[in-house]
């Protein structure tokens, strides 16, 4: 028999509490892609719960696209554990593969940073400046919702005159940047949690305002030192997730 419940579940039903711990496993690569799970009978003696409970369990997990149930068959892994290669831009890398997401543009002006806040004011940086803004949200087509909405604020720079109009190569802006001969040489990011998500983004992305996400904000700067790039990202926890190799 084996403890579900530990310091981060304590609250939880025992439904819940199961389909952490065999996620955990599944994120981990424990059990991969295509690979099936223990019977709901092993299941039961090893967090010792009832049918009912694994099963509700694995409902969350098939929610959460982590795995697919076959009526008399048993529940497959579905999740694949990919690690995102963005050296070309997250549009191009989250464009590809069976998991394939749409990129919509939603902005893309010379304007004002009004998103910025604390994060580059604690940095001295300028948050009422003149910025060139790109607004982007990434899309599940099997749902219609938006599992990443990423707003980009880059000081405005004389390179940057034809990219409002022109758009940003291959959608890319990474590849855009690089055509304009600006490299960022330096940067740190910081990851936090949204408990609920603001009314607008809600709205953007289509789910409810009390949806949990994960926060990123990146900032990057050129080899003089100088500000390149401030982002911030909305992600969908179920997509996405920190990995540190020390």
């Amino acid at each position: 028999m084996e403890e579900v419940g530990d310091p981060e579940t304590v609250g939880l039903a025992k439904s819940e509490r199961v389909a952490q711990a065999l996620a955990r496993e599944i994120r981990a690569g424990r059990v991969t892609r295509g690979d099936q799970l223990d019977s709901e009978g092993a299941l039961m003696r090893r967090f010792d719960v009832s049918r009912n409970t694994v099963r509700r369990g694995l409902q969350i997990l098939a929610g959460q696209g982590l795995i697919t149930t076959r009526t008399g068959i048993g529940s497959f892994v579905t999740y694949r554990g990919d690690t995102i290669d963005d050296r070309k831009g997250w549009s191009v890398a989250l464009s590809h593969g069976p998991d394939r997401l749409e990129t919509r543009l939603l902005r893309l002006n010379r304007g004002g940073c009004a998103r910025a806040d604390t994060f580059l004011a604690a940095r001295g940086l300028d948050t009422a400046g003149d910025y060139l803004c790109i607004d982007r949200l990434r899309v599940s087509p099997d749902t219609g919702q938006g599992v990443s909405l990423e707003r980009s604020r880059l000081p405005w720079r004389a390179v940057f005159a034809d990219v409002p109009s022109d758009g940003l190569a291959d959608g890319s802006l990474s590849r855009t940047l690089a055509a304009l001969g600006l490299v960022a040489t330096t940067g740190e990011e910081v990851a936090g949690v949204l408990p609920a998500l603001p009314a607008a983004d809600a709205g953007v992305m289509k789910r409810p305002a009390e949806t949990p996400m994960l926060r990123l904000q990146r900032l990057t700067r050129a080899a003089d030192g100088t500000l390149l790039e401030h982002v911030e990202s909305v992600l969908d926890p179920d997509r996405f997730g920190l990995r540190m190799v020390f």
